[in-house]
């Protein structure tokens, strides 16, 4: 898998400023920054394995998993991943979790990504990607939107366990 790399231009009040955007494969060693650009979007310590869990995704060749880099630091990460066995569903992909720095917002840096992940599933024959979004949250539901994921057939079950 190769590196994808991308131009994009901001519009400042004095000019225009291009600034080249890097898109790769994730690395264990992204897991640290991706932690922090999580924690800046929701505002709150992320879990204590979740370090770990990005690690094992950078492991999995088989999956589609992707850092936007600007000037060599992480700014963007998307984590997806393939479901062979559903109900009732063909082998798919999941996006799982995505996260842009703040500072970079509104620059393409998701869609683009998204863009990657959907090329590198196309190639291995997969041609349904989900993702699950909360209805609160119509930032994320709207990107979404732009990239034409409408309502699937799935309806999003939970059972909440009692903490021992």
């Amino acid at each position: 898998m190769g590196v994808f790399v991308f131009a994009t231009s901001l519009i400042f009040m004095k000019g225009i400023l291009t600034v080249n955007i890097r898109i790769r494969k994730l690395k264990a060693e992204d897991a640290e920054d991706i932690s922090k650009i999580y924690n800046s979007i929701i505002q709150k310590p992320v879990d204590a394995d979740f370090n770990s869990l990005i690690k094992k995704h950078a492991q999995r060749k088989e999956d589609a998993c992707f850092v936007a880099e600007i000037h060599g630091k992480v700014a963007g990460f998307m984590i997806s991943y393939i479901v062979t066995l559903g109900f009732g569903v063909e082998k798919s992909a999941w996006i799982a979790t995505l996260g842009v720095d703040p500072k970079y917002w509104g620059m393409g840096i998701g869609k683009s990504m998204a863009e990657e992940v959907f090329k590198r599933y196309q190639a291995q024959g997969i041609t349904d990607v989900y993702t699950s979004v909360q209805w609160n949250s119509p930032d994320i539901l709207s990107f979404f939107k732009t990239l034409d994921f409408h309502r699937s057939n799935f309806i999003n079950l939970c059972k909440t366990l009692k903490k021992e």
